[in-house]
């Protein structure tokens, strides 16, 4: 019974450690894709600037 418990306890805890390090992945992922998008657009209008 007591092994049982320890094991629930332990994946409470993983879940409750689990759930911020997910939503700080995705915050980067998130910055990430909004930087690379900045970097294409201003590639784009490099570009397209010195074609004309």
């Amino acid at each position: 019974m007591g092994r049982v418990l320890l094991i629930i306890a332990a994946v409470v805890a993983a879940l409750m450690l689990l759930g911020p390090l997910v939503g700080f992945a995705f915050t980067l992922l998130k910055w990430a894709l909004v930087i690379g998008a900045v970097v294409f657009g201003g590639m784009l209008l490099s570009n397209w600037l010195k074609r004309t």
